[in-house]
């Protein structure tokens, strides 16, 4: 990493000052302390927690996690985790513990029901702690389960709820979106809540499937192969959604997450409008040593343009 690259990447996410907008994506590398340990030492910005139930889940069966690199085919991968997770009362235990001046900790919740949403929600509120509170509406790969974030009556009563009860900022994580009336009502009721402070965009695209030409069997278990779709696949539509939401939401920061590996990915997440970008197909299989490459990258990018800090060009996306 170059002597330029701290100074050109520093930033502010709702005052926080980081080092750098990279962070993880929710999921990957987070799911038990060590690894929440081994972010907390790298060089990203900020790090988010595993999205967590009330109570412990073992997921989906395997295989639920493919990466899909094949001949002629660009990098990405497929998932049907099923939420597998430690339980909220362990990542409540870490964030007790974490050290918050290493770096900003993202505390993600995805209960299986609002009322388990808002048991987790009045026990992180009691707990005092400086982690910030993300709400996942964006579960696609738990059978049986529909998205909240998908069915706006639910994703409004939900916001309601979490605002009444947590009486803090707080932000949610949301499914990708392919249809410009669902753009303007997502923001309509995201924007009633002031205290919907950030908005994620996106969770994987839902319910791909990814097949094996030799075997002429699907690449994953859990869904009869059914799993959502991450990577370089998803970049335009990730990219689409941090735009809609950064124009339609003004008063709320925007994080980018999806299909970014480069420097370059990175940054066009940003002129779209994103504050922070996550990373997750690309670091769950290069590991935490990502972030300080495509902190490299970014700043050479910016360096070449003659950018001087990132918010010269946040959201500064040109249209013909």
């Amino acid at each position: 990493m170059s002597n330029l690259t701290p100074h050109l990447l520093a930033t502010q996410f709702l005052e926080l000052p980081l080092n750098n907008p990279l962070m993880n994506a929710s999921g990957v590398w987070c799911s038990v302390a060590s690894q929440l340990e081994a972010l907390t030492e790298s060089a990203a910005g900020a790090m988010v927690s595993k999205s967590c139930t009330l109570q412990p889940r073992d997921g989906n069966p395997e295989p639920r996690y493919r990466v899909l690199d094949g001949e002629n085919q660009p990098f990405g991968s497929i998932n049907s985790m099923g939420l597998p997770n430690e339980g909220f009362n362990y990542y409540l235990r870490y964030a007790q513990r974490h050290d918050y001046e290493a770096k900003p900790l993202f505390i993600s919740l995805s209960g299986l029901t609002l009322d388990d949403n808002l048991t987790m929600v009045d026990a992180l509120k009691d707990a005092v702690l400086p982690a910030l509170l993300e709400i996942n509406l964006s579960c696609p790969n738990v059978p049986g389960k529909s998205q909240t974030g998908y069915d706006f009556e639910a994703m409004d009563m939900m916001l309601a709820e979490v605002s009444s009860g947590y009486q803090r900022g707080f932000g949610v994580k949301l499914p990708p979106y392919f249809d410009m009336a669902h753009f303007d009502e997502a923001a309509e009721i995201l924007n009633r809540y002031p205290l919907v402070a950030f908005v994620t965009c996106i969770n994987s695209i839902g319910n791909a499937l990814a097949i094996d030409l030799d075997s002429e069997t699907t690449l994953i278990k859990p869904k009869d192969g059914f799993g959502g779709l991450g990577g370089d696949f998803v970049l335009p539509t990730a990219l689409a959604n941090v735009n809609a939401f950064y124009r339609r939401c003004p008063e709320k920061a925007i994080i980018g997450c999806g299909g970014v590996k480069s420097g370059r990915d990175a940054f066009l997440h940003i002129l779209a409008g994103a504050t922070l970008v996550q990373i997750g197909t690309s670091l769950l299989e290069e590991g935490p040593g990502i972030f300080p490459r495509v902190q490299t990258e970014l700043a050479a990018i910016m360096v070449k343009k003659g950018y001087q800090s990132v918010d010269e060009f946040r959201g500064k996306l040109k249209t013909l």
